[in-house]
């Protein structure tokens, strides 16, 4: 029996291979397998819980391969592609309804918030492809960032520290630290204040 490669578990297939395109997986049988095992335990364990229960819903995304700080703060309405593609240093908060569509990796930055239905997204497709091939590219926020209300943060984007995506801002490029962005495309509109006691 052929061994399966770990790393290969969590990449997409080959669309050639795969027609994802035309219905076909984008993924393994055992990825697929792991992210309803993950939705279904998310559904029953944490959805409904009231917001106090910051810790539970940490264990339980550590449980799932999540590496979590201290003092994070996760709500239910939560939308997490996998638990597995996700680091949260300390003091992060993610807001009722963001949408963490992590195919690819994500890591937030200590002290970092995402704020209500924003959406980080990392993964897109190669356009030029006629078989529109899935393609990661990790997001990573860093320390003291915002990504407020409704915000996008797209595919392969860094967030300097301090860095801010105003609300309902579409962020496709890196930012400049202590910045503030916004538009769609978000653009720089002013530097962020750094008062005494910030990092």
């Amino acid at each position: 029996m052929k061994t399966t490669n770990v790393a290969q578990f969590w990449k997409p297939l080959d669309a050639r291979e795969s027609a994802s395109r035309t219905g076909g997986p984008s993924f393994t049988l055992g990825n697929r397998l792991m992210r309803v095992f993950w939705r279904t335990s998310w559904l029953v364990l944490a959805r409904w819980t009231p917001p106090p229960l910051h810790a539970w819903r940490a264990f339980l995304l550590r449980s799932f391969g999540a590496v979590i700080g201290e003092n994070c703060r996760v709500h239910a309405s939560v939308n997490i592609w996998l638990p597995a593609n996700l680091t949260l240093k300390d003091n992060v908060l993610i807001g009722p309804g963001a949408i963490i569509y992590n195919q690819g990796y994500i890591t937030i930055g200590n002290d970092t918030v995402v704020s209500q239905r924003a959406h980080l997204c990392a993964s897109t497709h190669d356009v030029n492809d006629p078989e529109f091939q899935l393609i990661l590219r990790p997001v990573d926020l860093g320390n003291r960032c915002w990504v407020a209300a409704e915000a996008f943060v797209g595919p392969g984007v860094a967030m300097s520290d301090g860095s801010v995506l105003a609300a309902r801002g579409a962020l496709f490029e890196d930012t400049d630290p202590w910045t503030i962005y916004r538009g769609n495309p978000a653009a720089p509109f002013k530097r962020r204040e750094r008062r005494a006691g910030g990092a």
